[in-house]
């Protein structure tokens, strides 16, 4: 299909049809794994959220080396010093997360309300979109961004109590429910004439 061409709805929503039915089965599997994720981050919430916060830690620690690297390759391009303190940043970001994991539960606690409400959002507004060609359960991924929603209501009122026990129980409510909505996408697809 060339850029010029309009893109036709029924077509699109056959591809999309199409596509989930060649590959329910790691659709599905996903659904699983997130299940499996999420019901373990609910049972152990605070371990999950010191998990989730060393990630984050080591994930701004690295890509700050690797930035401050590029950096200074790229040292002649324009906006160097931009880089540069974005790369310094994300380095102290990550070595804040990473020394002190406790105290930072409350940053990390704010950027997963934000989340959680642009994920829902997007997630309503996914489904609501596509309810005539998503494999006839595009009820569940509204369902799913309604409770992203609510969970990011919940932590917010809760804060700052919460946060030390919020990011990892949120977290594995989203996966769990995250992991039903795939789920039940898979197995709708597995025959397209239900859909």
């Amino acid at each position: 299909m060339t850029m010029d061409q309009p893109v036709n709805p029924e077509n699109l929503g056959r591809a999309l049809a199409g596509a989930l039915h060649e590959h329910w089965v790691l659709f599905l599997i996903e659904g699983i794994i997130l299940v499996i994720l999420g019901a373990a981050a609910i049972a152990v919430p605070w371990l999950a959220t010191l998990a989730a916060e060393i990630f984050i830690g080591w994930i701004f620690l690295i890509s700050g080396i690797v930035g401050l690297i590029t950096t200074f390759w790229a040292r002649h391009a324009p906006g160097f010093w931009w880089s540069l303190v974005s790369a310094i940043i994300a380095i102290a970001a990550g070595v804040v997360l990473l020394a002190w994991p406790i105290t930072g539960t409350l940053s990390l606690t704010l950027v997963l309300i934000a989340f959680f409400v642009v994920e829902g959002i997007a997630s309503i507004l996914y489904a609501i979109e596509h309810r005539a060609q998503l494999s006839g359960r595009w009820g569940w991924m509204l369902v799913s961004g309604i409770i992203d929603l609510i969970l990011a209501a919940i932590i917010f009122a809760g804060l700052p109590g919460t946060a030390a026990w919020a990011l990892g129980l949120l977290v594995g409510i989203n996966m769990v429910f995250g992991g039903a909505a795939l789920i039940a996408m898979a197995l709708a697809a597995r025959h397209p004439a239900a859909a």
